[in-house]
C-alpha cells in the first residue's frame, strides 16, 4: 500500500458553531458551569457536528477480534478459543455489548481479523482473516508490515460504512485474549513507562499471573527496543489486529468528521497511537470511562481525556463507551432543549 492514508489531514472543527454553542451554555437558565463535563461534551460535539445543537441519534458500534500469539506465553487466564466463541454470542445477542447496542438503538458491526479458530464462518459477522492471530511478539513481530495496513483499513473501512450509514457516532470496541498484554506493551513503548506501572490482571489473572505478564512484556519491549520511537512499527510489533484496526477506524473518524467514542484500556492505547501518528485526530476522540486496568489512568492522562464514567469496569467489547451514550445524548438534550433567560423570562446574574 503506497498511499500512507492515515497521514492524511483530519477534518478541522466547525469553530463558529463551537462559539455559538459556547455562548448558548451562557444563556441557559442554571448558573454557568454547573452541569459541569455536560456542558464542555456538548460544545465540543457542536464544534464536530457543525450545529449549534448537536445531537446524537445515529450510533454505530464496531466490534473488532482478533487472537494473540502471545497467549502462548501463559498470559491469560482463559483459553484462545473464547475470542471465536464470543464472535458467536456477539451475533446471537447474548453478549453485553449486544445487550447495550440493542437498548440504545444502535447498529452493531461484528469484524473477524483473524482468530486461532480454523474456518469459522458465522453469518452476521465479517470474516476478513489477516492472519490466524498474530504471531508471538516475545519472540518476534506480532505482524506483517503488510497485516497491519490491512488491519488499519479494515478499522477504516468499518468507519466508511458506519458514516455512509449516516452515524453521529462511532463505538469501537475489542475481542481477543491476550489483548491487554498487547496493549500494555504498546503503552510501556510509547509512555517509556516501567511496566510495573501499567500491567494488571486483566480478565483475572493472579499476582503470579500478573507478574509472568510483566516479565514476558519486558523480554518484548527489549527484542523491539530499536523501533520503539516509530509508533506505526511498534504498532506492527507488539499490537493485535484489532488494536491495529481500532487505531485505523480512530483516523478514520477524523478524516471523515464524525465523533468516536472511545472505551476502555485497549481502545484508549489505540487512541493514543492513533493521536501520535496523526496528532490532529485528538480533537475527533471523545473519552468515555476510566477502567480498572491500572494502565489507562496513565494513558488518559498522557491523551489529557477526562472520561465521562469512573465505574470500575474492565470487560471491554466498547460496553463502557456503549454505557456513556445515554449520558452524551441527554447532555445534548439539556444543552438544546432547556431555555435561556430570555425564553423564560427569568433574571440573569448581574452583568
Amino acid at each position: 500500500m503506497n498511499h500512507r492514508w492515515w497521514l492524511d489531514p483530519c477534518k478541522p472543527l466547525d469553530t463558529l458553531a463551537l462559539e455559538q454553542a459556547a455562548a448558548r451554555q451562557q444563556q441557559l437558565t442554571k448558573p454557568a458551569g454547573s452541569l459541569g463535563q455536560l456542558e464542555t461534551v456538548a460544545v465540543q460535539l457542536a464544534g464536530l457536528q457543525g450545529r449549534v445543537k448537536p445531537t446524537l441519534e445515529a450510533v454505530s458500534i464496531a466490534i473488532f477480534a482478533g487472537d494473540h500469539g502471545v497467549v502462548a506465553e501463559g498470559v491469560s487466564a482463559f483459553p484462545q478459543e473464547v475470542t471465536g466463541q464470543m464472535l458467536l454470542n456477539f451475533v446471537s445477542g447474548g453478549a453485553a455489548i449486544s445487550v447495550l447496542a440493542r437498548q440504545l438503538g444502535a447498529t452493531l458491526e461484528v469484524v473477524d481479523l483473524g482468530t486461532v479458530t480454523p474456518a469459522l464462518d458465522l453469518p452476521g459477522v465479517l470474516h476478513l482473516r489477516v492472519g490466524p492471530g498474530t504471531a508471538n511478539f516475545a519472540l518476534g513481530p506480532a505482524m506483517t508490515v503488510a497485516q497491519g495496513e490491512q488491519a488499519l483499513q479494515a478499522g477504516r473501512d468499518s468507519v466508511l460504512r458506519a458514516v455512509a450509514a449516516g452515524s453521529q457516532l462511532f463505538i469501537g470496541g475489542e475481542m481477543g485474549i491476550g489483548n491487554t498484554t498487547a496493549a500494555s506493551a504498546l503503552a510501556c513503548a510509547l509512555l517509556d513507562c516501567p511496566v510495573a506501572h501499567l500491567v494488571g490482571p486483566g480478565t483475572g489473572l493472579d499476582a503470579a499471573g500478573v507478574n509472568r505478564k510483566a516479565q514476558v512484556i519486558e523480554r518484548a519491549l527489549a527484542l523491539h527496543a530499536a523501533q520503539r520511537h516509530d509508533p506505526l512499527q511498534t504498532l506492527f510489533n507488539l499490537g493485535g489486529f484489532e488494536i491495529a484496526a481500532l487505531v485505523g477506524a480512530y483516523l478514520a473518524c477524523a478524516q471523515q468528521g464524525v465523533a468516536a467514542l472511545v472505551d476502555g484500556f485497549i481502545c484508549s492505547v489505540a487512541a493514543l497511537l492513533a493521536v501520535r501518528l496523526n496528532p490532529e485526530c485528538r480533537s475527533w476522540l471523545l473519552f468515555s470511562h476510566r477502567g480498572a486496568e491500572p494502565g489507562h489512568r496513565h494513558v488518559l492522562e498522557t491523551l489529557g481525556a477526562e472520561p465521562l464514567l469512573d465505574l470500575g469496569l474492565r470487560l471491554g467489547e466498547g460496553s463502557g463507551a456503549a454505557l456513556a451514550v445515554p449520558l452524551l445524548r441527554l447532555a445534548c438534550d439539556l444543552h438544546g432543549q432547556m431555555a435561556t433567560f430570555a425564553e423564560a423570562a427569568v433574571a440573569d446574574r448581574p452583568a
